[in-house]
């Protein structure tokens, strides 16, 4: 494989006590009838080597968090972040990366990551989502990918903004960006059984929001305020036992095709909506043939029946551990990973022990 470890390094990698791992799991509940029931033989799971790809982001970032270079802890999570994804076989295209060749020198738009094997998916990341919260040490930043078949991903092209909504199964039927928010707040209260007062809205700290977050306030909701992080949001948005039962902004689209790929796998629904910033952007994105009025469902956004998904947390939040250091030569990682066609979610806790890793994958860790 061009510019990664050899399938040997990657073999004598899984033999040795570089990590050990523990994982839970849970099993969605939904299972064919008898009758549709088809046995086959377990194909290959993704989402299980994709592990390794933001466990290599979160470690090479994690030195970096709280040293406030935000720009240097994001580099250190794009070189760990591709230095593993070409040790998974795959004929992989950037759909979502970290800009266009000429701003981004790895894992560009468009760039080709694997050995070209089989299959071939689009390839959605953020090797450091939260780049601010890295840099300062605030909570929440996480390393993410997705994938899913080729051609299957949402192209944003010019917009650069979405607005968003996001909620678990249970609510999934309720969300609706043209109905005004006090009411859907109040649909989902009723829904939950739970008064509105106990309701929670997680959105983005921005002046854009503020008559958004002024009508859920007054129909009696809470709003959780986050200075960064979208897909931590929506992550936050779908998980069971969490905090907060509905997202809503505008926030990157690219965030909302990788947070719809997220909740494609863990259930619920994302509603996305194109934003243009300007009557430029707005001009780029209809001679584009975008419909900037129409409702995308994360089916629209993430079009494949065969979704995986990986996050793991760089500093602690509210889903996820981040990287910690318990002892001079180790480190733990914590991930979630989920693949849609299973149903399975994982949360796997890693323990790394670091010189071994510098020998595999050099300083980066």
């Amino acid at each position: 494989m061009a510019g990664g470890p050899s399938t040997a390094v990657a073999a004598r990698e899984a033999a040795t006590a570089t990590a050990t791992r523990t994982m839970t799991e849970v099993v969605s509940p939904k299972q064919p009838s008898r009758e549709s029931a088809v046995r086959q033989r377990p194909d290959r799971n993704l989402a299980l080597e994709l592990v390794r790809v933001t466990e290599a982001a979160a470690l090479a970032a994690a030195p970096l968090v709280g040293a406030g270079d935000k720009e240097a802890a994001d580099q250190a999570a794009v070189d760990g972040m591709r230095h593993m994804l070409h040790s998974v076989r795959m004929d992989g295209v950037v759909v979502i990366g970290e800009g266009e060749k000429d701003e981004a020198p790895m894992l560009y738009n468009g760039e080709h990551i694997g050995d070209g094997s089989p299959p071939q998916v689009d390839i959605a990341v953020d090797p450091l989502e939260g780049t601010t919260l890295a840099a300062h040490g605030m909570p929440s930043a996480l390393a993410v990918i997705a994938l899913s078949a080729r051609g299957t991903m949402f192209d944003p092209g010019p917009c650069v903004y979405m607005e968003k909504m996001a909620g678990a199964p249970e609510i999934a039927d309720l969300l609706d960006l043209d109905r005004p928010l006090a009411e859907t707040v109040r649909l989902v209260a009723e829904r939950k059984g739970i008064a509105v007062g106990d309701v929670m809205v997680v959105v983005l700290d921005r002046p854009r929001h503020e008559h958004g977050i002024a009508e859920i306030r007054q129909a009696g909701a809470r709003v959780r305020l986050i200075s960064h992080g979208d897909v931590s949001a929506a992550l936050l948005a779908v998980t069971e036992r969490s905090p907060v039962d509905l997202l809503w902004g505008i926030g990157g689209t690219p965030e909302g095709v990788i947070s719809a790929a997220s909740v494609k796998c863990l259930g619920g629904q994302l509603l996305g909506r194109l934003w243009p910033r300007d009557e430029d952007e707005r001009a780029a994105a209809l001679q584009a043939g975008y419909d900037l009025e129409r409702v995308l469902t994360m089916d629209d956004l993430v079009a494949g029946d065969d979704v995986f998904f990986s996050a793991t947390g760089i500093t602690d939040g509210d889903v996820l551990q981040g990287v910690r250091y318990p002892s001079a030569g180790g480190a733990t990682t914590e991930s979630l990973v989920t693949r849609s066609r299973s149903g399975t979610i994982r949360r796997v806790s890693a323990v790394h022990d670091r010189a071994k890793l510098r020998a595999l994958g050099g300083e980066r860790y």
